[in-house]
């Protein structure tokens, strides 16, 4: 599980991101929410290791998230960051490969359970019929969805990702939340995911984590966000909260 204690992070004067205690169970879909810079990427960034705080500790399983070594990070994390890194020449399969190099480094032998995950990864990704296609052959949304099988196949427990909806069309954005659903019930996993849709937040996760001006402005179920007094706020527009019988409610501008 992630823990942090008293955390802060500063740019050029600026606090980013200043959080006195969050935890982060080792199972489940926690979204989190907020308006541009309000420190959404940030804080994923530190649970990645991606990023060290000025101050404060970031925990992975009680030991400080900077202390673990890249491979044995990437056996307990896998993150997707809002820019994917461009890898043109390599094809769909390759890259999904590369997944498995946490646990077999580049020397070890491929293993039967390797091929498996990796195919595993790509049929749920939706990309098992790209896997010859070379990345810069394919549109922007099936190169994410290439990047998310690669971290399918990388098989860890924890599961970061940053906007990984962002350059999907609408029926691969609900696909994917289906899929990240299924992953955490099948696989007992933790996925925390950074979303701009709050009705794809309020329909999926388990709980939300909302951010305004670095701080945690909300942390609970999607229940209880709906039933906020100034949800309004969190994005600072009207919203009107529409039920639907035997459905999850939806949340569109009034």
């Amino acid at each position: 599980m992630y823990q942090l204690k008293d955390v802060k992070l500063s740019r050029n004067g600026r606090t980013l991101l200043q959080i006195e205690q969050l935890c982060i169970p080792p199972q489940g879909l926690t979204v989190i929410l907020g308006h541009n810079g309000s420190g959404k990427s940030t804080l994923l960034k530190l649970l990645a290791g991606q990023l060290k705080s000025d101050q404060g500790q970031v925990l992975l399983n009680q030991r400080e998230v900077m202390r673990y070594a890249p491979r044995e990070l990437a056996r307990q994390v896998a993150y997707m960051p809002q820019q994917i890194p461009q890898a043109a020449l390599m094809q769909v399969r390759e890259l999904v490969e590369l997944g498995r190099f946490a646990w077999r480094g580049w020397l070890s032998r491929w293993q039967a359970d390797d091929k498996a995950q990796v195919d595993a990864a790509l049929r749920a990704a939706d990309v098992a019929h790209l896997a010859s296609h070379a990345l810069d052959e394919i549109s922007g949304g099936e190169r994410q969805r290439a990047w998310l099988a690669m971290l399918l196949a990388q098989n860890s427990p924890m599961l970061l990702l940053d906007e990984p909806s962002s350059a999907l069309d609408l029926a691969h954005q609900y696909q994917l939340m289906q899929l990240l659903r299924s992953q955490v019930e099948s696989q007992s996993c933790a996925v925390i995911a950074i979303l701009h849709d709050l009705n794809l937040a309020l329909r999926y996760a388990d709980r939300i984590i909302a951010l305004q001006r670095g701080q945690v402005w909300f942390d609970g179920t999607p229940a209880a966000l709906l039933a906020h007094a100034d949800l309004h706020d969190l994005y600072g527009i009207a919203l009107d909260i529409l039920p639907r019988a035997g459905k999850h409610a939806v949340a569109v501008v009034a």
